[in-house]
């Protein structure tokens, strides 16, 4: 793809709590042109989800300007193999919002979704925080129901990653059990269950949101 006809979009959501208060974000650069930043808040939904929304709201923007070649790029490591066909999405929310960058991407003679490190995601990853912590100034509420709500909210974290990371291990079983132990390889579900630790919240939690 020659810089001229490209497109190149970072994108990054963030939930604080996952699933909690939420926001998207992207940064579109193309040659010649002014930078173009968008960011929002979303209802409260998890860290995929949010990833998700801003791949679609940005493929969305994208097919306004004009270009018929788009590289994404993105830190989140689930979404980028999931639209690159080498993880299934088995979340019926993120089947909808699947399939919504699936049929926007056919708008686009190419579209290419590659994975960065965080770092080099930094400022869509600043301007979902910026979101975010413009929309905690916006509402008010005891100390009390902020302690309850995020209970709560660790409590929903730990539950989906838990029924996640176990459909990833009672699929590797069932193909196990066909007879062949290496399909799928165990160095592959290892890092699919990794996927699933930090895409929802383990590891992520950790990051300034």
């Amino acid at each position: 793809m020659s810089e001229s006809e490209t497109l190149a979009i970072n994108i990054d959501g963030a939930s604080r709590g996952n699933p909690g208060p939420a926001a998207f974000a992207y940064v579109i650069r193309r040659h010649g042109h002014p930078v173009i930043e968008e960011a929002a808040c979303l209802p409260p939904t998890t860290n995929n989800s949010a990833e998700y929304t801003a791949l679609v709201r940005a493929l969305e923007h994208a097919a306004t300007l004009g270009s018929d070649r788009v590289l994404i790029r993105s830190d989140s490591e689930l979404l980028v193999k999931q639209m690159n066909g080498q993880y299934r999405v088995k979340n019926p929310d993120l089947q909808v919002l699947y399939a919504q960058a699936k049929k926007l991407s056919q708008r686009f003679r190419e579209v290419k979704i590659v994975h960065v490190r965080r770092e080099d995601n930094v400022r869509a990853d600043e301007l979902c925080n910026l979101a975010l912590d413009g929309d905690r100034r916006t509402r008010s509420a005891s100390s009390s129901t902020g302690a309850q709500r995020i209970a709560m909210e660790t409590q929903s974290r730990e539950k989906a990653t838990k029924e996640e990371a176990l459909a990833c291990l009672r699929a590797a079983a069932h193909a196990w059990s066909l007879g062949n132990p290496e399909v799928p390889s165990p160095d592959l579900v290892l890092e699919q269950i990794w996927s699933v630790l930090d895409e929802n919240g383990l590891f992520k939690s950790r990051r300034s949101r």
